[in-house]
Parts: structure tokens; C-alpha cells; sequence
């Protein structure tokens, strides 16, 4: 039964809906709706011009109508008279298929068919840097391994505090915070869930933190790679499958090599065949590829991948195998969409089922040491030119992820690409003048 959002407002004390989609570049759109109009947006959805944002429209297309799925509806913890509501993209009645929330869905139905019940988890790494973007906020955050730093967690512990509480109040199940591994980093961790859930709660996520960093006078970025020689924001993923009633975890096999059955397997296997081309999705940056093409850190390592390898519980792989029933895609960075990270996890995992695909042999090396041993893994793409020409390229992909939905994503990825390559900078002149 649908929730009924103007008795949910009368329950809950909310004045205001935030009715919010997000866009093909991961921009999150909204529209303020006072709670006595709700009613008739929730039957007829909140009108927008699509070319206003990043989606490939012209200002000649129709109303498109973000129609709010009154099941993600979350009051907003830091100002209860406000709630957001995810809403599905709609256009003279049809859905918008170039939408990401759409694609996911529409990829999670056909899974479903499938019998397969895709759960993940996300770990969205983020720095609190001034509210210029300048520098980290702590000034005294300057170890050269500033990992799981004890006084430098501290020191932040008016924000993440915060914001563990509110997901705590939210039921979401947070069980950890820690400083990360550039100085100014940190990731909060929650429980894994469907799909789709996960994917709304990641876009709250980024939504909460930088609020709540903005009320403390900081500014939170998820960019991937904001300063040079610090470890950047991944996004790692954590996925398994499940029977269509969530309770059997059909990767799971005690009997198999890392835990993994043969269904799972199969999954990672269109994992890894699709690698280069899904980095056009989790990577989807010009900024991307200074993380997983980056040269070693203050750290001493990036944490990020730049091979299509796969191993057990070894962390400078793409995809690691942690423990039984369950694997982690290192690849996704900060930047990545968060319905649209789900939808590609999925796209891939349905096409390994479907042809029983072989992720090939692991490898158990330290990659950042002894990867040049490896001479038959394909390397990553090395820029967001190259990925979008792999993800091109992958017609099977691209029709997974629906034909509307790769046109518009390449079109206005490349016009991105195009710009940037546009852009003088000061390093051609420092390299050039004198040539």
C-alpha cells in the first residue's frame, strides 16, 4: 500500500517536501513543496525543464514530472519540518528512460525476473575542508599516515557525530567512523540493503553530510581526487545476491574457493569482463582518473585500483573477495552516481549470470609492488576519454544500461571531455613557453 504523503506531513509535523531526482552527472535536483500542495504533486508529480539540468534535453522538450516515491520518504533529522522524497522522472506520461533512478530500477525488475535479489553496501569517502575549498579544515591534520588518526577523529567529532546520530535515528544500522587515509578524510559505514535502498540512502548521504558540514562552517567534498599527493574518496561497493525473498545468499558456498558459489562467481565474472567500460559509469570524472592512475601518496599507497584483477582479501586489487557470499568493487570514486553505480553493478552481474562467465584466475600479489608480473590483466582507462570510448564500445553494455540512457550519457560526457580539453592551463605554459 502507498504511503500517503499529506497524512505522513500531519503525523510527522512536516511543513515542507523536498521532492528531489538526480541527474545524469550525479546532480541532485529539488523542488520546495509546501506539505498542504503534496497531495497533487504525489499524483501528478513536480514539473521541471530538464534542459535546466544535466540531462540531454533542449528547452523545447515538455514539463518532465518527477513523480515522489513516497517509500523513500526520509524527515530530514537536522530540520524535522522538512522531509525528502525521492521522485522517478516522468515526461508526457512515460517514464524518462535516460533518468537514473529509472535505469536502476528497470535493471533491479529484470534481475528480479532473474531470481536474483541484488543487495549492496557503499563506504562514500569524504574530506571536511574549509568552506573555500582551499585546504583541509584541520590544520593540525598533518600526519604522513593520518589513517584511523585517534586525535585527528576527535577533533572532528561535532560533525561525524552528528551525522551518526541522525543514522541512527534513521534506522539505517551505522556500526562505524573513522579518519581515512588522506589527512581531512573520513567514512562513515551503515548496513548494507536492496539495491534501490542503498542507493537512496547514498544520495541522502552526501546530501546530510555536506549540510551538516555547512552548519558547522566547513564544506564536505566527495570530489575524487581534491588535493594532490593525498589518497583520494573512493566509493567501494559491496555486493551479494540474494533469493527473492532476502533471506538465502545464493553467492555464498562454504565448500567453494574464498566462499564464493558458482552464481557468484559467474557475477564477478561480468564484473571483470565489462571492467573498462563500467569506469565510464564509476569513474565519470576528468578528476577520476588522477585517483586510480594516481602515483603513490604521502601514505604510501593510493587504495585504488588500475588493473582489471580480482583477489581474495587483498586491498590493491579492483575487486576483492573479503569474505564468503560477497565481493567488493574497489573501482568507484566519489564521483560516482549513486543510482547509477547500482545500475551498472547489476547490468554486468546479470550478463556473467546469463553466460556464465568466467572472471578468470586471481591473483594474490601486492599489485602496487608486483603488478609489472602481471603482463595479460588489462590496465584501466587512463583518462575519462578513454573510458567513454570503452564504454562505447561495449555494445552489450550499453544496451543493458538501455539504449536512451548510454546516448545521452556519452553525448553530454563527451561535451564534458570537450571542455575540458579546451581549457588553457598554466601547465601548457610552463612546459611550452620557451619550446
Amino acid at each position: 500500500m502507498t504511503l500517503d504523503l499529506e497524512s505522513y506531513a500531519k503525523e510527522h509535523g512536516v511543513k515542507y517536501f523536498m521532492i528531489s531526482y538526480t541527474d545524469l552527472f550525479g546532480g541532485q535536483r529539488a523542488k520546495l513543496v509546501p506539505a498542504a500542495a503534496i497531495k497533487g504533486m504525489q499524483e501528478e508529480g513536480a514539473g521541471f525543464a530538464g534542459f535546466a539540468t544535466w540531462l540531454d534535453m533542449t528547452p523545447a522538450h515538455p514539463d518532465l514530472f518527477a513523480l515522489p516515491d513516497a517509500s523513500s520518504v526520509i524527515q530530514l533529522p537536522w530540520k524535522k519540518e522538512v522531509a525528502w522524497v525521492a521522485a522517478d522522472c516522468y515526461m508526457e506520461g512515460k517514464p524518462v528512460e535516460q533518468a537514473p533512478r529509472n535505469v536502476l530500477k528497470r535493471l533491479i525488475a529484470e534481475a528480479a525476473a532473474d531470481g536474483m535479489r541484488v543487495k549492496t553496501g557503499v563506504e562514500a569517502e569524504f574530506f571536511l575542508i574549509t568552506a573555500d575549498g582551499s585546504e583541509i579544515s584541520d590544520g593540525a591534520d598533518t600526519a604522513e599516515k593520518p589513517c584511523y588518526d585517534q586525535q585527528a577523529l576527535l577533533r572532528r567529532y561535532d560533525v561525524i557525530s552528528e551525522i551518526c546520530d541522525y543514522m541512527l535515528e534513521l534506522g539505517w544500522g551505522p556500526y562505524q567512523n573513522d579518519h581515512e587515509d588522506a589527512n581531512g578524510q573520513f567514512e562513515m559505514n551503515w548496513e548494507f540493503d536492496d539495491a534501490l535502498k542503498t542507493a537512496d540512502k547514498h544520495s541522502f548521504f552526501k546530501f546530510m553530510v555536506k549540510s551538516v558540514a555547512e552548519k558547522h562552517g566547513l564544506r564536505a567534498t566527495f570530489m575524487p581526487k581534491p588535493f594532490k599527493g593525498l589518497t583520494g574518496n573512493g566509493c567501494h561497493c559491496h555486493m551479494s545476491v540474494w533469493d527473492a525473498h532476502g533471506k538465502v545468499n545464493v553467492f555464498a558456498d562454504g565448500d567453494a574457493d574464498f566462499g564464493l558459489s558458482a552464481k557468484g562467481r559467474n557475477f564477478l565474472g561480468g564484473i571483470m569482463a565489462h571492467a573498462s567500460a563500467i569506469a565510464a559509469i564509476t569513474n565519470p570524472t576528468v578528476n577520476s582518473y588522477k585517483r586510480i592512475n594516481a602515483p603513490r601518496t604521502i601514505s604510501g599507497a593510493t587504495w585504488s585500483p588500475n588493473t582489471v584483477t580480482w583477489t581474495g582479501n587483498n586491498r590493491t586489487h579492483m575487486v576483492r573477495v573479503p569474505g564468503p557470499g560477497r565481493f567488493e568493487l574497489r573501482l568507484p570514486d566519489g564521483a560516482v552516481n549513486p543510482y547509477l553505480l547500482q545500475a551498472v553493478i547489476i547490468a554486468c552481474g546479470i550478463n556473467g549470470v546469463r553466460n556464465k562467465a568466467d572472471p578468470g584466475p586471481h591473483y594474490d600479489i601486492d599489485m602496487y609492488q608486483e603488478g609489472h608480473l602481471v603482463k595479460d590483466a588489462p590496465r584501466l582507462p587512463l583518462n575519462l576519454l578513454d573510458a567513454l570510448r570503452e564504454y562505447d564500445g561495449d555494445t552489450l553494455l550499453k544496451g543493458a544500461m538501455g539504449t536512451e540512457f548510454s546516448a545521452a550519457y556519452l553525448k553530454l560526457k563527451h561535451n564534458e571531455w570537450n571542455a575540458y580539453a579546451a581549457h588553457f592551463t598554466e601547465w601548457e605554459r610552463t612546459t611550452t613557453l620557451d619550446i
